[in-house]
């Protein structure tokens, strides 16, 4: 609570210190009132001084009176096409629990994978991360957690209690960590992934769209890469200590019984789910080097017209129209279990995509990128490793979702003003914002494990902390290795689309 006041009161003061004691470019307040608003909502989000999407409204109110955008233009940034992804595609992820079918899905990947303590930890890591790409992680931590504790009483029945301690505290972190990485694997599997298309295209509107299949052709290596990782840590230091004869080869298939024969809802929910991930991906061309493959917008008059916001609110209408069978006459999807829809979020993302149209418009940006100047003469990838390494243990104390709206310009600007595509620093950057593993605080699934009582903040750190190097690297390595076959991202080619903003 003290941490809140403090807060409250510094915001303030960096507010008015930066309005009446700075002038970054004479004849341009805009660019010195940006700033002020800048940093009262950074130490406002940082402290949680109020709740964090109160402090997203705050351009709404200030942009208008100070200058920096008139109030009709700074309302439209709350609302998008990247909302409506959001919106969308949590629309999916309820239905999904809503008729069970997450726990059919997690429960069916642990009968394939097997009972042994390695395969164990690695059928809780798939499903988990699977549904992570898909729902919130937080809703995929709190889903497997029931179906993990269930498989650590029966340990308990069967082995010592320090033995099944050790092994539990691995399978917990595998849990927490693998919800975090699964995210990132495609634009609606974390707030943070969403941020980035929409403050592109504020900061550069002739920037080329980065589309669900962009996004998640360079993700998904991250996402391998960093599960084997975590596969690997977590069984050389958690594996058990004693031999293994606890688990009945049909403990998740007694479990899958239970849920029933799947209903004619599941079944629904499923079909129009892989309706949604394919129409996704195959939206627009996906191109790998010479290789392009068409995309089924294409088919249509106005293919531009048509984005991801576009084809998540199909799927949500048609979830709504389509009929159930269980005998009262509902829906696959109803209001009361939409009104679930976690609105704080639409707004923290407004928060963020208003601020950064104020760096664009203010000229801010611009300022940011003169004083980067220096930049030039250090290697683009050094530059890199650096805001990798800021992102990933900056958010093990921050809003990951607030940091990236934050940073995302200033990074933007850094790597124009060292001659290179934006995109070099503003992905991976967005990516680095889910590798933070070492603090309870970090993330909600990293909380969730922790409130079983079953494990030390130490502990977590400890792991924590080899998990984000790790991390670091891999976020580096497939930047280096597949920006341009992907993203079009070549080290030292300005591209021409980021003109504009700078004249």
């Amino acid at each position: 609570m003290i941490r809140k006041y403090v807060g409250l009161i510094l915001g303030l003061i960096a507010f008015f210190a930066a309005l009446f004691f700075t002038d970054l470019e004479p004849g341009k307040p805009e660019v010195t009132r940006t700033l002020a608003v800048a940093l009262l909502m950074a130490i406002w989000w940082v402290s949680e001084a109020i709740p964090l999407a109160v402090t997203a409204l705050v351009p709404v109110v200030l942009f208008p009176f100070l200058g920096v955008l008139d109030g009709k233009e700074v309302s439209s940034t709350y609302f998008n096409y990247i909302i409506f992804v959001f919106l969308g595609g949590f629309v999916m992820a309820l239905a999904m629990e809503k008729w069970n079918l997450h726990k059919r899905i997690a429960l069916k990947i642990l009968m394939l994978v097997g009972v042994s303590p390695g395969r164990i930890l690695l059928g809780f890591m798939l499903a988990t991360a699977f549904l992570s790409m898909w729902i919130s992680n937080t809703a995929s931590t709190m889903m497997m957690i029931p179906i993990v504790m269930s498989i650590i009483a029966s340990l308990e029945d069967n082995m010592s209690a320090k033995a099944v301690g050790h092994y539990s505290t691995g399978l917990l972190l595998a849990i927490a960590y693998s919800a975090s990485i699964g995210g990132i694997a495609t634009l609606v599997g974390t707030p943070t992934n969403l941020v980035f298309p929409r403050i592109l295209t504020l900061l550069y509107p002739e920037a080329p769209e980065v589309s669900f299949a962009n996004w998640f052709f360079f993700a998904l290596p991250v996402t391998i890469l960093m599960l084997f990782a975590i596969l690997a840590v977590i069984y050389l230091i958690y594996r058990p200590r004693e031999s293994w004869e606890a688990i009945d080869k049909d403990h998740f298939r007694v479990k899958y019984k239970e849920l029933g024969p799947a209903s004619f809802e599941e079944r629904t929910v499923f079909v129009v789910f892989l309706s949604l991930a394919f129409l996704w991906i195959f939206r627009a061309g996906i191109s790998f080097d010479s290789f392009t493959i068409p995309g089924w917008s294409s088919v249509f008059g106005t293919p531009a017209f048509i984005n991801d916001g576009t084809v998540a609110m199909l799927a949500a209408i048609i979830l709504f129209i389509l009929p159930a069978r269980n005998g009262n006459g509902s829906r696959i999807m109803d209001w009361e279990t939409a009104k679930r829809l976690p609105w704080n979020i639409a707004l923290l993302f407004g928060g963020g995509f208003a601020l950064a149209l104020g760096f664009q418009s203010s000229g801010l940006a611009l300022w940011f990128g003169e004083q980067l100047e220096w930049t030039r003469h250090i290697h683009p990838y050094l530059i890199l490793l650096a805001v990798v390494t800021l992102m990933s243990f900056l958010t093990e104390l921050t809003s990951n979702v607030a940091s990236t709206q934050m940073l995302l310009p200033v990074f933007a600007s850094l790597a124009v003003s060292s001659g290179n595509n934006p995109m070099l620093l503003m992905i991976p950057a967005t990516i680095a914002s889910s590798l933070a593993f070492m603090l309870p605080t970090a993330t909600p699934p990293n909380a969730i494990i922790f409130g079983t009582e079953r494990l030390r903040i130490k502990t977590m750190v400890r792991t924590g902390f080899v998990l984000n190097m790790t991390g670091i690297l891999v976020v580096f390595l497939v930047t280096w290795i597949l920006g341009e076959r992907i993203l079009d991202i070549e080290l030292g080619i300005f591209p021409d689309w980021v003109m504009p903003v700078d004249k």
